[in-house]
This record gives structure tokens, C-alpha cells and sequence, in this order.
């Protein structure tokens, strides 16, 4: 057997060069995978380079196919996989009347594994390759979810939820068992693989002072160096207006809700914070000033009625920006869903996003905010080879709209404006089949 694998179509992706986006686009490409490691080995025309290699074994032709790279999803449930769609009227209503209902089976193990297998499969049919996700209170739902991407290989990101207060009893932990048990976690899974561990305080008005501060402490216990990166730290921030609210209560010695996290030491370049739609510019500036990263959720936002995230304030101010799905707030796995909100979100802000940038920030911006773009994201060489095979032709009205494209921006945008799980044909991970409709 040949020593790599060879895909042959039209290919898709994005670089960054001197703080530019550039879109990279061969309409009959060639891409190499190593088959031990699975990282990619060279990228480019056909054309130039059939001669280079020995390509009559191994050889895959996805024609009238787009290969792009696997989607990256920086904000997601895996415990609320049947909460979705879900009918409520606000964030917090929906959180007690569903999600915490839900949450109370992962002390099962058993449904927990259920869960995050069928939950790790619809991702992969919606070409979703990596994701940081929350779990729930129970060691056994990280477990369980970590288990199941350690199986098929995936490079995930995940926590066990600490919240110690405003929840059921049986949700709630405290600060020296969160601690403990997240300790443990980090211990078996952080860096195992193409595993890393998320720190991750629910958010404010569900963690004390004192679990915000072990929080911190473990985020501080495990720092990133030049042989082994850190562990991350998840959480949510300024979703609703009757949560920051509620947080200014909480918390009344903090200055903002962004104030409250900064002030148990839990921001940083590390710290990845959702939604941030009611920011003010004080947060933004700090954001800014400590580095920390923002996932947005438009299909949430939107389900929820939380209200509109501002991406061109986050971008003036240089904040690193990715888009998510917030499953099981978010109605839709599929980040093709995800690109068509937020694309409308900016419109009614009197902003374009533009089909280049929103794939970005599906891929190489989403990975970057997870520390992942050395790794995934993009085709560049040494790169993971972790990619997505699009049929551009899956649909009747795709099909018509792609044959009348002036070129690759038109393409992408009738795929994230019309498009969805049907899109996906073929799923790749480490250069391996995962998944073929």
C-alpha cells in the first residue's frame, strides 16, 4: 500500500498573510495525505502537480465536489442533543424547563455514552470535525463524551460544568469537588491524543466567588508552554438582558458582567467566552486588552430572542471572533445554518458578512479561537488532514445557482445561504473516511 492518499476535485480554503484573509481556490486540485500520520503533505493544481507524485494507487476523484475543511464548532451542548428546538420564551426560562431537566439523566453513564455518540455523529453528517463542548456537573458525562472522540479519533475540546448554586440540587456541585473532579479530568484526558480540556464555569450567576476562583485556579495550574498547551476555559457572557441583570445583583463589587470574570482571574487568551450580544464598550476594550475570544451564536440568539451580536465592533476592536452553532439553543447542526443567520444578523446591523469571511470563521478563525490553527483549519502542509467533501449539485436550486457562479465567492455563498446536512457527501478525518452519505 502506497504511504499516502491522494483527493482529487475542486478544493477550498483560506490562509492568513500579514493579518489578510486569503482565499485559496483550485477548480481541479490535488491534495496529499500522509496515510501513517494523516497530516497533509502538498496542496495545489493537478496540473502542477501529477508529475510529483505517484498517484496510479490511492487515488480518490470527487467530481462536481468541493473539498474544503471539516468544520469547527467553538460553543456547543453535547448534554442538550434532545433540547433542541425546544419551545420557550427567554435563556433563563428554557434553562430550568428544559436543560436542567435533561442534564439530571447524564448521572447514568450508560445514557450519557448514548448521547454523546449520536451527538458525535450528527455532527460528523453535518461535517462539524471539531468542537468545544460543554458537558454537564457528572465526571461521567466528560467521560462519556471524551470516550466516544477518543473512538473515531476527533480533536475535541470539553469540560465538566461547574455550577454550584441556581440550579437543582442534583446539578449542583461545590468549589472543592468541582476543583477535584476537574483536576482529575484534566489529569486523564488534556493533551490524550487529539483531546484537550475546557475549564468550564457555566456561567456567573451559577458559580460563587469561591468556585469562579478554583475556576481560575486550574486555568493558572495547567498554562501553556512551548512543548504542551493549556487547558482552555469555556463559559457564557452578556446572552441575555435578564441575566446581566441578574449577574449585576450577584455581583454587585464588579463593575461589569465581562468585570465579574476578570476579577476572579478567569479572562485571557486561553478563555473563550459565548455569545457577548449586550456587550458595552468597556468590555469590548478589556476583551481586547486581555485577549480573550468570543464565540458568537446567531441560530441561539435568534431562537432565544436574546437579541443581535455586533461582529464589526468585535473586529474593530481585534477581538478573535468565531461562530457557533449553541446547540441545543441553536435549532440547527449544521454550521451552513449557522453562516445564513449570522449573514442576516449583519445585515440587520447594517453590516456585510461576506461569504470568504464567514467561512473563516466556521474553519481557520474558529480554530484559531481554540488555539487549533496550528493543527487544523485550513490545507496548509504538516496541517491534520481532518476535511469535508461537498456536493455542489446535492440540491436542484444549488445546482442552478452554482452552474450561473462568477467565481468561488458566489459558490460559497449559495452554499451558506442555501445549504445544509444534505451538502455533506463525504466526511474525512486524519485522511480516513468517517462518513459517506
Amino acid at each position: 500500500m502506497s504511504q499516502n492518499n491522494f483527493f482529487r476535485g475542486s478544493i477550498y480554503h483560506c490562509i492568513e498573510e500579514n493579518g489578510s484573509l486569503k482565499p485559496i481556490y483550485f477548480d481541479d486540485g490535488l491534495m496529499v495525505v500522509d496515510n501513517k500520520s494523516g497530516k497533509i503533505i502538498d496542496v495545489g493544481n493537478f496540473s502542477d502537480l501529477r508529475s510529483s507524485w505517484d498517484i496510479s494507487n490511492n487515488l480518490i476523484h470527487f467530481r462536481d465536489r468541493l473539498i474544503m475543511p471539516g468544520f469547527v464548532d467553538t460553543h456547543v451542548h453535547y448534554p442538550q442533543y434532545k433540547v433542541i428546538a425546544s419551545y420557550g420564551t427567554s435563556l433563563l426560562e428554557w434553562l430550568n424547563k428544559y436543560t436542567f431537566v435533561e442534564e439530571q439523566r447524564f448521572s447514568d453513564e450508560a445514557y450519557a455514552d448514548q448521547i454523546a455518540n449520536l451527538f458525535l455523529d450528527e455532527l460528523i453528517k453535518n461535517g462539524t470535525t471539531s468542537v468545544m463542548t460543554f458537558c454537564t456537573s457528572f465526571k461521567q458525562s466528560v467521560e462519556a463524551f471524551f470516550n466516544a472522540a477518543e473512538n473515531r479519533n476527533l480533536r475535541m475540546v470539553a469540560g465538566k460544568v461547574m455550577m454550584d448554586r441556581h440550579a437543582p440540587d442534583e446539578l449542583c456541585d461545590n468549589p472543592d469537588n468541582s476543583y477535584s473532579d476537574s483536576k482529575e479530568l484534566i489529569e486523564k484526558w488534556h493533551n490524550k491524543g487529539r483531546l484537550r480540556y475546557a475549564v468550564t464555569p457555566r456561567f456567573a450567576p451559577t458559580s460563587s466567588s469561591s468556585q469562579l476562583k478554583q475556576a481560575a485556579r486550574l486555568l493558572n495550574e495547567y498554562p501553556s508552554d512551548d512543548q504542551t498547551k493549556g487547558v482552555l476555559l469555556q463559559t457564557h457572557l452578556n446572552e441575555n438582558d435578564e441575566e446581566i441583570a441578574w449577574v449585576n445583583d450577584l455581583f454587585p463589587d464588579s463593575n461589569s458582567y465581562f468585570g465579574v470574570y476578570e476579577d476572579h482571574g478567569i479572562t485571557g487568551n486561553r478563555s473563550v467566552f459565548g455569545h457577548c450580544i449586550h456587550n458595552t464598550e468597556e468590555e469590548y476594550q478589556r476583551m481586547a486588552k486581555t485577549g480573550s475570544k468570543v464565540s458568537l451564536c446567531p441560530t441561539s440568539n435568534l431562537f432565544l430572542g436574546s437579541g443581535l451580536f455586533e461582529l464589526e465592533k468585535l473586529e474593530s476592536y481585534g477581538i478573535d471572533v468565531s461562530l457557533a452553532s449553541d446547540v441545543g439553543g441553536g435549532d440547527s447542526f449544521s454550521m451552513f445554518k449557522v453562516m445564513n443567520e449570522a449573514y442576516k444578523i449583519c445585515r440587520l446591523n447594517d453590516f456585510n458578512l461576506d461569504p470568504i469571511k464567514a467561512f473563516y470563521l466556521t474553519t481557520l478563525g474558529a480554530a484559531k479561537v481554540l488555539d487549533m490553527n496550528d493543527s487544523i483549519g485550513n490545507f496548509e502542509v504538516n496541517k491534520e488532514a481532518d476535511f469535508i467533501v461537498i456536493d455542489l449539485n446535492a440540491t436542484e436550486i444549488i445546482s442552478q445557482k452554482n452552474k450561473i457562479a462568477m467565481g468561488v465567492n458566489d459558490i460559497l455563498f449559495n452554499l451558506m445561504t442555501l445549504g445544509d446536512d444534505r451538502l455533506i457527501d463525504e466526511v474525512f478525518i486524519l485522511g480516513q473516511r468517517a462518513y459517506k452519505k
